[in-house]
């Protein structure tokens, strides 16, 4: 994450978001909240950079799904969808950004609305294909032009790098999925595949 966001970032979000998500550990232990709502406190009030008050938004929303619920109990679908769906609308009111703009929303979008289409029969792989929604959404992103954030300063030379804060949701996702649904998570990609960047070769 790190090196990514140093191709096509100010470098800080990998550090960031490990050690808010390691903060949100320790706060879950000695407080006895729930893993999401400990996140949401973290990432609102402790961690820096513009990442972290918009994921603190997200798991701010998604905690309303989780809290009520035992630990490794995946919530309701729908609460699940409309979480996620709130969170995503949060930071997109508070950042002004929308599809396409190459942020983490492209790949929020998609996974909320695949957590909202998941029928009686998918509803129990309905986050591992939120995941794979979010996957593909954050590897569209290293065909944008950045709109919004650091990339948009610098250009076609985030061309052909996935935008870190959108591979950040994928790799969340990724986790809940393997949380919440082991069986079929395993279809997803690794997280260091997600993260890897091979650069491009020139044109002879």
């Amino acid at each position: 994450m790190t090196a990514l966001d140093q191709l096509a970032g100010d470098g800080d979000f990998g550090d960031n978001l490990a050690s808010g998500l390691a903060r949100a550990k320790t706060r879950a232990r000695e407080t006895d909240e729930d893993g999401m709502t400990a996140a949401s406190h973290v990432f609102l009030n402790e961690v820096g950079g513009t990442s972290g008050p918009l994921l603190g938004l997200l798991f701010q929303h998604l905690a309303a799904a989780t809290a009520a619920c035992p630990d490794g109990q995946r919530p309701a679908v729908p609460a699940l969808a409309e979480a996620l769906a709130a969170g995503c609308a949060a930071i997109r009111r508070v950042g002004g950004a929308g599809s396409g703009d190459r942020t983490l929303v492209d790949a929020l979008l998609p996974a909320a609305q695949s957590l909202r289409d998941a029928d009686k029969r998918a509803r129990e792989r309905a986050v591992t294909d939120a995941a794979l929604a979010a996957v593909e959404g954050a590897r569209g992103t290293a065909g944008m032009l950045g709109a919004r954030g650091r990339s948009s300063y610098i250009g076609a030379r985030a061309l052909g790098i996935p935008d870190p804060g959108a591979v950040g949701v994928a790799l969340l996702l990724i986790a809940a999925a393997d949380v919440y649904e082991p069986r079929s998570a395993t279809a997803l990609p690794a997280p260091g595949h997600l993260t890897r960047h091979t650069p491009s070769t020139p044109a002879a």
